[in-house]
Parts: C-alpha cells; structure tokens; sequence
C-alpha cells in the first residue's frame, strides 16, 4: 500500500491526475479496510480540487485566435461553455 501524498499545486496536472488514478484503483479493492478507504476518499477529494484549479487557470491562459472582418487576426479570451457559478 502507498502512503497518502499531500496534493498540491507544486505537482503538475498530469502528477496529480496520475495519483488520484491511482487511488481510486486502490479504492475499488473489496479488502479495503474502511480507515484507509477514508484516507484515501480525502486526498482524493483534494486532488479533485486541485487539478480543478489546474484546469481552471489553464482555461484562463488560454487565448482563442479569432479572425475579424478585414483580415486581422486578434487574440480573445477563452470562453467557457459552462454557465458560471454565483
């Protein structure tokens, strides 16, 4: 079994994703005693938010290319099909 990591913003996305993979993997097993499962649901439930986050500025770096009338070739913010939250 592997220790719990402490999730941060320090690790890369792909890092984090990898090891909440890997919990859930280790969740699935029947054997699972229920401390460990709940060690194990927590530091998922912060790497969710993590690579949330992650993804959240990543989205807000992102520039679309947007072609306008004459030619012109203007960078614009990248949109969300998502409605915002309140």
């Amino acid at each position: 079994m592997s220790q719990p990591s402490k999730p941060g913003k320090s690790e890369s996305f792909e890092k984090n994703l990898e090891r909440l993979d890997s919990i859930v993997h280790e969740m699935e097993d029947p054997e699972l005693a229920l401390e460990r499962a709940l060690v194990l649901y927590e530091e998922g439930m912060k790497l969710s938010e993590v690579c949330h986050k992650q993804l959240e500025e990543a989205e807000g770096r992102i520039e679309i290319l947007m072609k306008k009338a004459g030619g012109k070739v203007v960078a614009e913010p990248f949109k969300s099909e998502e409605p915002e939250e309140s």
